[in-house]
């Protein structure tokens, strides 16, 4: 009886089987939405790898200009003319400045009409370029010139003129002045200018610190602009920190923005960094701030900073700023309270790479956090100062096998007696 009964409901269960419908397959995405996604996905990762190429090549003119510069000082104009050539070709945002000392050094060298060509290649090409009142001087002088070469002689006069004009600075400036303008306005060499800009900034007068202010403002090139913006974050007083300020906010320039940035660093001017931080609306040049307010250790700065963030890239910024300025409390606090997952995560690896940041710490933050990442962050952070015995004590306590595997890995590239001895445990 027993049997039958059993017979009889595998055979029902088999019938209900039978008849159940078949479960409900999972919905696929919507094709077109999934396109989208892609697309989007796409768009942004070229986008970025765009900006980061245009950077990149902004970086590789300002090099090969900078080079040019310097053979032009070392009159090397061949040399000279082939780095100018190089950002030329290149289109780079420094090529105007580039066909003007191409112009330079190819008349320096005797090749009068090529200098002349040069010359109607930037009036050409870059019409509204505040290199075009150079050029015009520069003009003048080639089509005075004899089209010979210059002597060794002659370059020489250039440095014993500056330096007679230094000397004159010190016993009469006020007929040193006139001298040194007309020094700065001539056809001379970038290093004679720049030195020649550097006599000035050891000239307290008020004249002297008023043709300085000028040319950051921009009265000459742009080569000029920013050798003066440098020079006058130099002197670290509170009215440089004034006047660069002042520069900026007039400025369209993010060349010039950046110098500005760079010399109140130098400058050690806090507030006003911690000022154009708050108000810039550019991000790169923003970033640029954040990084320089790290450079300083304005920890209070940029916590101040954080607090009033909106925006996760910003933040991340400012997370490395504080790492730059050893900030570990800060870094530590964020660990703690950020809830933004990417932020958080830049914080916690940046805590783990900070000197500052004790053992006891790391472990006690990968004992109490659930997030992989965070986790293998923290054991890289031990890992960094060669901390075995920690990794060891979490190794053993450890009930993840991945993340165990982990720690295991690191400790095999380890050559301390605790790392040796608990790899020889595991053996046993």
């Amino acid at each position: 009886m027993k049997k039958s009964l059993a017979i009889g409901l595998l055979a029902a269960t088999a019938v209900v089987a039978q008849q159940a419908p078949p479960p409900t397959p999972p919905t696929p995405p919507d094709a077109k939405e999934l396109g989208r996604q892609i697309r989007d996905q796409v768009r942004e990762q070229v986008k970025l790898a765009t900006k980061d190429m245009k950077k990149v090549h902004v970086e590789l003119g300002t090099v090969s200009y900078d080079a040019g510069t310097r053979a032009l000082d070392e009159h090397k104009y061949d040399e000279a003319i082939r780095r100018f050539n190089g950002v030329i070709d290149s289109k780079s945002p420094r090529a105007d400045g580039a066909l003007y000392w191409k112009a330079y050094a190819l008349n320096r060298a005797g090749r009068r009409d090529e200098a002349l060509a040069s010359l109607a290649t930037l009036r050409q090409n870059y019409p509204t370029s505040r290199w075009l009142n150079d050029a015009q001087a520069l003009e003048s002088e080639v089509k005075q010139g004899s089209g010979q070469a210059v002597s060794p002689a002659d370059e020489t006069n250039e440095d014993l003129k500056l330096m007679a004009i230094n000397s004159l600075m010190n016993a009469d400036p006020e007929r040193a002045m006139p001298l040194l303008e007309g020094l700065l306005k001539g056809n001379s060499a970038p290093g004679l200018k720049d030195r020649a800009l550097f006599v000035l900034t050891q000239n307290r007068s008020p004249r002297a610190q008023q043709i300085l202010f000028e040319y950051a403002r921009g009265a000459g090139n742009p080569d000029l602009q920013l050798r003066a913006i440098r020079y006058i974050g130099m002197s670290g007083t509170s009215d440089a920190q004034q006047r660069l300020s002042a520069v900026y906010t007039t400025s369209n320039d993010p060349e010039v923005k950046r110098e500005i940035i760079r010399s109140l660093m130098v400058s050690k001017g806090r507030d006003p960094l911690f000022n154009l931080a708050k108000s810039e609306k550019d991000a790169d040049l923003r970033a640029e701030a954040i990084r320089q307010l790290g450079a300083m250790k304005a920890t209070d700065q940029l916590s101040q900073l954080y607090a009033v963030e909106t925006s996760a890239d910003n933040k991340i910024q400012i997370v490395r700023a504080l790492y730059a300025a050893g900030a570990a409390d800060k870094l530590l606090d964020l660990v703690r309270n950020e809830k933004d997952p990417a932020v958080r995560s830049e914080a916690v690896r940046n805590l783990a790479m900070s000197r500052s940041t004790t053992p006891e710490t790391l472990a006690s933050l990968y004992t109490a956090d659930t997030d992989a990442k965070a986790r293998r962050d923290l054991i890289n952070g031990l890992h960094s100062r060669g901390d075995a015995k920690a990794m060891v004590d979490l190794a053993r306590k450890e009930t993840d096998p991945a993340m165990k595997k982990y720690i295991v890995q690191r400790l095999g590239s380890m050559q301390n007696k605790e790392a040796v001895d608990y790899m020889m445990e595991l053996l046993k």
